[in-house]
């Protein structure tokens, strides 16, 4: 599979089967993110790789509330904002998201360690390095578990759901908690959502807008 092959395949799976990710290919995978580009070239991440529906479970328990609480008060609401693609999306992601974490095979924390600001309370825009940093070793690690013919899937976390996960996992104060990172092999019925389709041309303006 080449490069462009990779990127069109590339897609966010809710729905895995219960075949095991090798600790080869996860490591492989993960290698991947520090191919990133990193504010200051510091490439501070760190992984926790967890496996087990009841270890995983007792890490994403919080999710099960915070989803409910969405599900009741926005699917309606974004049916009034959302286009029909956009909408079609967020029902299916919504009650897969505790679901899709305990069914991968594993489930993926990443960290980044600040050395200045906080990741989600930059002082400026050139601040916000640290967050791009994240976010790029994050999309390596999505387009190397593509080329590795796996599905995934994350969840921003919300509310209290970064403090669980750092307390549980012991993690040190100054790294900051990514995503949860569902990696593992799609289900054969898996549920792909419906892409935009975008003309290039339309997006691309020379020299001036």
């Amino acid at each position: 599979m080449d490069f462009y092959q990779v990127l069109e395949r590339r897609r966010t799976i809710r729905d895995f089967s219960d075949k095991e990710v090798s600790n080869e290919v996860l490591e492989k995978i993960l290698s991947a993110a520090f191919k990133a580009p990193t504010n200051d070239h510091l490439r501070q991440f760190e992984f926790v790789v967890v496996r087990g529906p009841e270890n995983i479970a007792r890490l994403v328990s919080p999710v099960v509330e915070n989803t409910q609480r969405i599900q009741q008060t926005g699917l309606e609401a974004a049916a009034n904002v959302m286009d029909e693609d956009e909408h079609a999306m967020f029902v299916d992601a919504l009650p897969k998201q505790q679901r899709m974490l305990i069914q991968s095979d594993c489930l993926v924390l990443p960290f980044f360690r600040q050395k200045d600001y906080p990741l989600c309370k930059p002082a400026d825009q050139s601040s916000l390095n640290y967050f791009a940093s994240a976010w790029a070793a994050v999309e390596n690690i999505l387009l190397a578990a593509t080329a590795e013919g796996l599905a995934c899937a994350f969840r921003i976390p919300i509310g209290n759901e970064p403090q669980h996960v750092k307390l549980l996992v012991n993690a040190p104060e100054e790294y900051e908690f990514t995503c949860f990172l569902a990696i593992g092999y799609p289900a054969e019925n898996a549920h792909i959502c419906k892409q935009k389709e975008i003309n290039i041309e339309d997006r691309i303006h020379r020299n001036v807008w």
